[in-house]
């Protein structure tokens, strides 16, 4: 096999690891609250061969999945590759066939038309299954014990977009998991699809509209009565993919928008509320009052990805990436196309925002992300992550005081996206716990970190060194244990 590029992206940490691994009963600095019953997944971009191309953004590697089992305050760890299509056509041949992220014009002729998916995104569980995700493409079913792939699926023909979103929703009150799918009828294409899909796969409600213009629409916002759908300027075009271009770039003369869709409307009822351009991806929560819907964002001024340049040619501004917290409202009892406000919500710089998921789509309280604290001391020149980011900080926000709290990991490691396990037998919002995968980046392995999400600022309360090394992860869910099918015989 030839050697993995000579860059930032594919070296030192962040060199793909291509290990499946099994490891029973890890070891516990600390405590591991014995009624934790469940499993936390993540999933990372890890290739399992150099890139056709000679370099690519490292978002385009192979989905990893790692899952750790809780139970009697022990910890068991599992990974595996997801067997996409993608996956098993480059194993047989013994090397990469796809080439560029999002661009079919790269790829061996041998495989034009095939699935491009890498399902390296998310991992969530829907009617007892893994779901791999990666918004370019169908789901890939998994076993959620085993990590055994089982394959695409449309949901027995029900999913008739070609592309289903990353980042579902799970209404709390329902348990329907509402989702989207963006260039839904094909690559560079504006069409948009709005699902909502019952325990039991069964899709209730199903809308079709188009976007203002074409770009990345990662995430999306759920609230009790809407969906909202911000359309920021990631945007793409036949000619970039022609002429090798990334994918993606961010436009910076295009305006902004935020879509609301009724959830129980259609088409003709969605409204588009235009803004300022500026940046923004991860939502945080959403929740109306009344016809007035609040949109919470990590927001900045230019464009937050390094590896999507700017379209015009200007140079990455690292200070205009800066993302903080920050409240949209729109009113739909408003005749108005603009914004009504955007409020700052604190002044932590960074990402990945995460809540109790109980409390998606209503008013909440609790929230946490990672930050970056450039006056902490970093010990190490390739201490940013894939992305760019050098998350050093877990942040966590009380949106009813306004107070903050965070934790530092020293200045030898940085943080992969938390997760939130509520606590057993609690309804209270924000009691529970933090999971996150520790990046330690001096001794070159990871460690698995919980803490107790109330008192994030005094640091872990159980630590599992992994004697090995986990890529950066892009996002995961805890699964309490109820929620997955019998679990195998031992």
């Amino acid at each position: 096999m030839q050697a993995f590029p000579n860059h930032p992206s594919f070296q030192g940490f962040n060199k793909p690891s291509r290990m499946e691994a099994d490891v029973k009963d890890l070891e516990v600095i600390g405590e591991v609250p014995s009624d934790l019953d469940g499993i936390f997944f993540r999933v990372a971009p890890d290739a399992q061969f150099p890139p056709k191309l000679g370099n690519d953004i490292p978002f385009n590697g192979d989905g990893m999945v790692s899952s750790f089992r809780f139970k009697n305050g022990r910890v068991d760890f599992k990974q595996r590759y997801v067997r996409t299509d993608k996956f098993k056509l480059e194993r047989e041949a013994g090397k990469a066939l796809f080439g560029a992220y999002r661009n079919p014009l790269t790829d061996d002729e041998s495989v034009k038309g095939e699935y491009r998916g890498t399902a390296n995104t998310n991992v969530v569980v829907q009617n007892k299954k893994l779901w791999a995700l990666k918004e370019d493409s169908p789901p890939v079913m998994m076993d959620p014990w085993t990590l055994e792939t089982e394959g695409y699926s449309d949901l027995g023909g029900q999913i008739t977009s070609q592309t289903f979103t990353a980042h579902p929703k799970f209404d709390p009150n329902t348990g329907d998991m509402c989702a989207f799918g963006y260039a839904a009828k094909g690559l560079i294409t504006r069409d948009m699809v709005y699902y909502e899909i019952d325990p039991q796969n069964k899709i209730k409600h199903e809308v079709w509209f188009e976007l203002p213009y074409y770009c990345m629409m990662h995430d999306f916002g759920l609230t009790e009565d809407y969906a909202c759908f911000h359309v920021v300027p990631i945007v793409s075009s036949w000619e970039r993919l022609e002429a090798g271009l990334p994918h993606f770039g961010f436009d910076t003369t295009k305006e902004v928008y935020l879509g609301i869709l009724p959830r129980r409307g259609d088409a003709k009822d969605v409204r588009w509320f235009k803004a300022p351009n500026c940046f923004a991806s991860h939502v945080m929560n959403a929740f109306n009052d009344g016809e007035k819907v609040y949109f919470d964002v990590p927001m900045a001024k230019n464009n937050g990805f390094p590896f999507f340049p700017d379209v015009h040619g200007a140079e990455f501004n690292r200070a205009e990436s800066a993302a903080r917290m920050t409240r949209w409202c729109v009113d739909m009892g408003d005749k108005s196309e603009n914004f009504h406000s955007m409020v700052p919500l604190s002044d932590f710089i960074g990402e990945f925002p995460r809540i109790d998921d109980r409390y998606a789509s209503m008013p909440y309280r609790h929230g946490y992300m990672l930050a970056q604290d450039f006056a902490r001391p970093l010990e190490l020149p390739n201490g940013r992550s894939m992305s760019g980011l050098m998350t050093n900080v877990l942040g966590h926000m009380d949106h009813a005081t306004g107070k903050t709290k965070s934790y530092w990991t020293g200045p030898t490691s940085t943080l992969q996206e938390p997760a939130f396990i509520p606590r057993p037998g609690s309804i209270n919002e924000g009691d529970g716990y933090l999971v996150a995968i520790e990046n330690m980046l001096a001794e070159h392995r990871s460690d698995l970190v919980l803490f107790d999400a109330q008192r994030v600022d005094e640091g872990p309360i159980a630590r599992m060194p992994l004697e090995l090394r986990l890529r950066g992860g892009l996002h995961g869910n805890w699964v309490p244990a109820s929620h997955l099918p019998e679990a195998p015989a031992a």
